[in-house]
């Protein structure tokens, strides 16, 4: 089986929470591996711009600019890009604005801000929650042919899963929104492959699609709060008729022209070859302690690990220092998943070295 349909039953109180985010877990004196969140320091392409921005703070952000780089750079007319700040705010848009829709699908275990923006605004969701044994794969065949909005993420948060885009394009038809979460797109990295692998950012083709992209993620901006979203024209007009005036801040705007630029994709490039391999290294400390199973291929920041007990083995990394992700706040997972940031070598020989010693206690 690649993916179970579940309906989430209302008032139930067994639910995972899906308010719960890494950064609850990050508290200060720990060693954060709990937030995928890259906290390397800012090239001065990019932190001259936000100093220079400071100046300009009296008058009201003017989106205009950053709206044609962001534009630019994926290919498309600026009227197909709506800056939000965050990811998050595209979520919460696109679940005030497509009020109408009457059977949403949110593909799990992902990032929980999709489905909890849409269970505040009234739907009703329904769950399609793919298979651990499978690699967290996605079957389109399995997404309901009557869902006429469906949410997911590309890489997946925590799966760290990259969906094929050819599964994903499958998914788009008249009279259905298609949500890519692309928030760790920059992230990926394939053989013979300039850009992102997999991407849908440069697809114009695909009737309902609106990808979801992030810019807080690569370049440690998440007190920032920048993110935009790409789609039809038509669509994104009722997106921004939902959202505050000037919601966006003239900073934020700063950050999305220059992250815009080829200096700033090049740059992405090269970290995503680093990443790579930084990842490659984690997957393989973890893959020799006793008892711990790496999911699928990872393919982004973090991996995701099946550990019998990881409830109790979190705490007991936190009372040696460190922070990881629980997973039972994931539709789709539970108390036996931790979720584990990419960090350099040396840090992550440490962490393995301690989660290697309480295994062994």
């Amino acid at each position: 089986m690649r993916g179970q349909l579940i309906e989430v039953p209302s008032g139930t109180g067994d639910e995972p929470d899906l308010g719960h985010h890494g950064d609850a877990e990050a508290t200060p004196g720990l060693v954060d591996l709990a937030v995928n969140v890259r906290r390397d320091a800012m090239p001065d392409w990019l932190a001259d711009p936000l100093t220079a921005s400071l100046a300009e703070l009296a008058a009201y952000p003017d989106p205009r600019p950053a709206r044609a780089a962001v534009a630019a750079r994926h290919g498309r007319p600026p009227e197909e890009v709506l800056l939000t700040a965050g990811a998050a705010e595209g979520f919460v848009l696109l679940a005030r604005a497509l009020a109408g829709v009457r059977h949403p699908v949110v593909v799990h275990p992902q990032f929980t801000e999709p489905e909890a923006a849409l269970r505040a605004a009234g739907h009703a969701v329904d769950r399609l929650v793919l298979d651990p044994a499978d690699g967290f794969r996605l079957d389109p065949a399995r997404v309901p042919a009557d869902a006429d909005l469906v949410m997911i993420g590309n890489p997946t948060n925590p799966t760290s899963v990259l969906h094929p885009a050819a599964d994903l394009a499958a998914l788009a038809r008249p009279g259905r929104v298609l949500v890519v979460d692309e928030a760790f797109a920059d992230t990926t990295l394939a053989p013979g492959v300039d850009g992102e692998p997999e991407s849908l950012a440069g697809r114009r083709d695909l009737p309902g699609l609106v990808v979801v992209r992030s810019l807080t993620k690569t370049w440690g901006l998440a007190g920032l709060r920048i993110g935009y979203l790409l789609g039809e024209a038509a669509l994104l007009e009722r997106l921004a008729a939902v959202q505050p005036l000037w919601a966006v801040s003239t900073p934020a705007l700063a950050a999305a022209t220059a992250i815009a630029t080829p200096t700033a994709v090049a740059a992405e490039r090269a970290i995503a070859a680093r990443l790579a391999a930084d990842r490659d290294h984690l997957v393989a400390r973890l893959s020799a302690l006793p008892g711990v199973r790496v999911a699928g291929r990872p393919a982004s920041a973090f991996v995701l690990v099946h550990l019998a007990g990881a409830d109790r083995v979190r705490e007991l990394l936190r009372e040696r220092g460190w922070a990881v992700r629980r997973g039972d706040t994931f539709p789709g997972l539970g108390p036996d998943w931790l979720r584990i940031a990419v960090r350099d070598p040396a840090t992550t020989d440490a962490f393995t070295e301690v989660l290697a010693e309480i295994l062994e206690a």
